[in-house]
């Protein structure tokens, strides 16, 4: 009996010290922002959280300074991960980025460093494409503006050239960049009889079939549209890639919603062709020097504009932190995540 009870006693202490060696070995995670839903709480299960993610901006200082113990990093796209981050991370294995885009990731050097780098795509097409569709109603109809006189006192009553804006029914889209995003803003237009045309880098014969739409070249389109919408990643080529000649193309009546990213349009450009009348209006949700705002937009009231919330309904941010998980878990049990940008 008392051998048995050694035995037991021994056996229970091989148990503690396995558990324990499994427990210290447990992934290190870096995540510099909280995020809805439960994405967190999938890793907290698996991983140890080197700190507790802060509700603000993780300072650069506090970022460089944790990064050498990670094993993976969850960020936000206004964090720049370049080599000074990457040099102090030698046990870094994924990068899971919580957004579509990934130009703040220097992505070349991740892969000479063996780390992936991973994205949300297609989570939040829908809810972008929504946003684009309220940007375009609330330039066109003027709601802003609208709201302004209401809450101000100055609306008197109803007269027949009060706060006269376009129609969209029946109106040209152009669509420039027809992605995922690019396709279901056009998808949408179909409900309001508008002719699309669109511009990307390749044709899309199966999409022309899907939705009526009708390739053009981009000068062509900025030509005809009514109504631009712009759908693109941010690369060299699309840096600017609306700017004084572009507004210089554009009917006086056209007006242009951004929900790409802030640096495709030249912002000092955009503000002297709303001020001057080259175009009618624009919706931005995304801005040249996030979060800076030029400061001639905010004089000007042709223009509404939006926190990047493109992708900001409940349901997908949640989702999008359960991506940003997954991508994780899956990398550091040493398979290729799901939704990684670049080929090790």
């Amino acid at each position: 009996m008392i051998e048995l009870n050694r035995y037991a006693k021994k056996k229970h202490l091989y148990q503690l010290e396995a558990e324990g060696r499994r427990i210290t070995m447990r992934k290190k995670v870096l995540i510099t922002r909280n995020l809805p839903g439960k994405g967190i709480e999938l890793i907290r299960n698996e991983c140890e959280l080197l700190i507790q993610p802060p509700s603000t901006d993780l300072p650069r200082e506090e970022l460089l300074q944790l990064i050498p113990e990670a094993d993976a990093l969850i960020c936000l796209l206004s964090e720049k991960i370049d080599r000074e981050v990457l040099e102090k991370a030698p046990q870094l294995k994924v990068i899971s980025n919580y957004a579509v885009g990934y130009n703040n990731i220097d992505v070349d050097l991740a892969t000479k460093m063996g780390i992936y780098v991973t994205n949300t795509p297609d989570v939040l097409t829908e809810a972008t494409a929504d946003l684009a569709w309220a940007l375009l109603f609330a330039a066109a109809r003027r709601v802003v503006e609208g709201d302004k006189m209401v809450r101000e006192g100055r609306f008197t009553g109803w007269a027949p050239d009060l706060l006269l804006g376009a129609e969209v029914y029946g109106k040209t889209l152009g669509v420039i960049g027809l992605g995922r995003i690019g396709e279901a803003v056009a998808k949408r237009a179909s409900g309001f009889d508008m002719k699309i045309i669109y511009w990307s880098r390749e044709r899309k014969p199966a999409a022309e079939k899907r939705w009526g739409l009708e390739y053009r070249t981009l000068e062509e389109l900025l030509k005809e549209s009514d109504f631009i919408s712009l759908n693109v990643a941010l690369t060299p080529e699309t840096n600017h890639l609306i700017s004084k000649r572009e507004f210089s193309l554009m009917k006086k009546n056209a007006i242009l919603i951004n929900t790409a990213r802030g640096p495709v349009i030249d912002e000092e450009a955009l503000v002297v062709a709303l001020k001057e009348g080259q175009i009618k209006a624009a919706g931005l949700d995304v801005f040249e020097k996030e979060p800076e705002i030029h400061p001639g937009l905010l004089t000007l009231s042709n223009v509404v504009m939006a926190p990047h919330v493109g992708s900001g309904t409940e349901e997908t941010r949640a989702k999008m932190a359960q991506m940003v998980a997954e991508n994780v878990l899956i990398a550091l049990k040493g398979k290729k995540p799901p939704h990684a940008v670049n080929i090790l």
